[in-house]
């Protein structure tokens, strides 16, 4: 399933003409809808569902702060993003966003794999006990979920807030993740430091081997690719770069993004000045 977007995209420009799609009651707008969703996310909203999945999710908060609620190890926890801030939620992790009003924040993740699963889940108020819970084959979550949000809102849990003693939750399908989240870091502070090396021509690999995701800081340089397995956005932060891909030019100023659907062979030539993000979710990297 691959949207009809264009791949090159500045994404300043393309937030502004989008503003009125991060309100209530939508609050969302996707950029790309293919092996990688790219997708921009305002408010104001308030959740109690939270949702589990098999894949992980970036985090980077465009303009304003949120509040990610996860379940860590069985306890209630709030992670704060602040603007700025670039958070990796793993697989496998209960999380429910909390966004506020004037926010704009990016959230990647990806097109799930035939044999995964995707949870909504309500609990009874701060505990881990289960109140009520649907899983599902996610394809597109934007119309899946409101269906399994409305049947909650009928519910007899919803009315009660209690689960049904008669209903037993299936056991899950995978092993909940015992990992603790990472502390949020601001990007720019991170980037700064990351400077000296880049010039070296040598790629920067953000969050390493033991997540799925690869987020990579580019510099200048040439790159040849000769066929990736996964979708490729790439997000030019400064500098200029020019990519070739099925005989097609693509020229990146600062604030533009390119997206380079699966199975593509390209070649990247990054100019002086360059500081470019390359994200990449190719689930033969996923962590037991």
């Amino acid at each position: 399933m691959m949207s009809n977007s264009p791949l090159l995209v500045n994404v300043e420009n393309w937030i502004a003409e989008n503003q009125n799609a991060f309100l209530p009651p939508v609050c969302n707008k996707l950029m790309h809808f293919s092996q990688l969703n790219i997708m921009f996310v305002g408010g104001p909203n308030t959740r109690k569902d939270y949702h589990i999945e098999e894949g992980e999710e970036l985090f980077y908060q465009v303009k304003g702060d949120m509040c990610l609620k996860v379940i860590e190890n069985g306890k209630h926890k709030d992670v704060h993003i602040k603007e700025g801030e670039m958070f990796l939620l793993p697989a496998r992790i209960p999380h429910s966003p909390q966004r506020y009003a004037n926010t704009v924040g990016l959230v990647v993740e990806r097109r799930r794999l035939l044999t995964e699963t995707d949870c909504l889940r309500y609990y009874v108020n701060d505990t881990s006990s289960i109140l009520f819970e649907k899983w599902f084959h996610c394809q597109n979550l934007g119309t899946q979920l409101v269906p399994i949000i409305e049947e909650f809102m009928a519910s007899e849990q919803y009315r009660t807030g209690k689960s049904d003693p008669s209903e037993v939750f299936r056991e899950p399908p995978f092993q909940m993740n015992t990992m603790n989240v990472m502390l949020p870091f601001c990007f720019k502070d991170w980037l700064d430091k990351q400077r000296p090396s880049l010039a070296s021509g040598r790629p920067i690999d953000m969050f390493g081997a033991q997540f799925e995701t690869e987020v990579m800081l580019f510099g200048p340089g040439l790159t040849e690719m000769s066929l990736q397995q996964s979708d490729v956005w790439i997000w030019q932060l400064s500098g200029s770069s020019r990519l070739t891909m099925n005989e097609q030019e693509f020229t990146l100023s600062a604030g533009d993004s390119l997206l380079i659907p699966e199975q593509k062979q390209y070649q990247w030539q990054r100019d002086e000045g360059t500081v470019a993000l390359f994200v990449v979710q190719n689930p033969e990297r996923k962590r037991p």
